[in-house]
């Protein structure tokens, strides 16, 4: 897998990141790889592994289910980061209509299924720093080794991406906003943001952030801190530009494999398409469909988040239509 459930600060965060690729999965916070003793004819783009509906991360009613639908899982591991975790990984996820609400679920396997946090919203719609918004959604969240916190990024509105921090992973304080359009000229929403670490030569950072901007069309723009949390800078130009056929791209995810970096976002068509921008971002090369719906994901999959339990890898992903989807778990084959 190139893509792990954690995002942690640590420098060992890419070694595990691109272990985890020989594993197979393109991660919650990385990338994929090809299971242990799988075969290679089930590899796709760069050698990536292919992965196969498992279940949905629920089995049952919500508590909290505001609009009948959820985006934008983000799996991370938990009970290594805090004692007395309610489970080995927890899910962030969020309804994306109005009001919108930031949730939390937990298990102690990552094939599921995830029980819902009794106390969710855990962000809701009413901002600390007593803003309100028509609604919060598309939360990541990753762990800050040298901070020992949890920092969750998410947007509210569509224009303003936030972060806010926390020590367990559930009660999250100091939102702070740290994008929105006016730092990316000529955009006229900036959001559905993911961070990774990974270090760009001469940027003196320890993380970059992916994000959906709008300009012509929905693109993937970056930016990058030395520290996460803040002295932001953004690119001015997008990292990747859609590819042909596809009006619209959006919501993407970092993946290390074979010494380079590859980006993994989903298209206006449905599928999850795979490009390779390089250690430096220095490319942006197409390399074709990295994920194909099944009938089950009514012709959309969307947002994927990768993490490895036991060596086998594991994509979370949005199935169906963009205000009526679901959140899914498929598996490495």
């Amino acid at each position: 897998m190139d893509r792990t459930p954690e995002a942690s600060a640590n420098l060992n965060r890419r070694r595990v990141l691109r272990s985890a690729a020989l594993l197979g999965s393109a991660a919650a916070t990385g990338a994929v790889g090809a299971v242990v003793g799988s075969s290679p004819a089930s590899a796709g783009p760069a050698g990536f592994p292919n992965y196969q509906y498992l279940r949905n991360a629920f089995s049952g009613p919500m508590r909290y289910n505001p609009t009948g639908e959820y985006i934008f899982p983000c799996i991370i591991s938990a009970s290594d980061k805090v004692a007395g975790a309610l489970g080995r990984f927890y899910l962030y996820y969020a309804p994306h209509e109005n009001p919108g609400g930031i949730c939390v679920a937990y298990s102690n396997s990552m094939a599921g299924p995830f029980t819902e946090y009794a106390n969710n919203p855990i962000i809701d719609r009413f901002l600390p720093n007593g803003a309100v918004v028509s609604h919060v959604s598309s939360p990541h969240t990753i762990w800050d080794a040298s901070a020992r916190q949890f920092y969750l990024y998410f947007h509210g509105e569509n224009f303003t991406t936030r972060v806010a921090r926390s020590t367990n992973g559930l009660t999250f304080t100091n939102e702070t906003p740290i994008l929105s359009t006016r730092l990316v000229p000529g955009t006229s929403e900036t959001s559905y943001a993911r961070v990774f670490p990974h270090v760009l030569p001469g940027r003196n950072n320890r993380y970059v952030m992916l994000f959906m901007g709008v300009r012509t069309g929905r693109r993937i723009f970056y930016g990058w801190s030395p520290n996460g949390w803040d002295q932001w800078q953004f690119a001015p130009n997008p990292l990747i530009n859609q590819p042909a056929g596809l009006s619209d791209i959006a919501a993407p995810h970092l993946l290390y494999r074979n010494n380079t970096t590859y980006c993994v976002y989903h298209g206006s068509d449905g599928r999850m398409h795979l490009t390779e921008v390089g250690n430096n971002f220095d490319r942006q090369t197409y390399l074709g469909v990295f994920h194909t719906p099944i009938a089950s994901d009514n012709g959309r999959t969307a947002a994927p988040s990768f993490g490895t339990d036991a060596g086998v890898s594991y994509m979370f992903y949005e199935a169906g239509g963009r205000l009526n989807a679901r959140i899914a778990i498929a598996r490495a084959v």
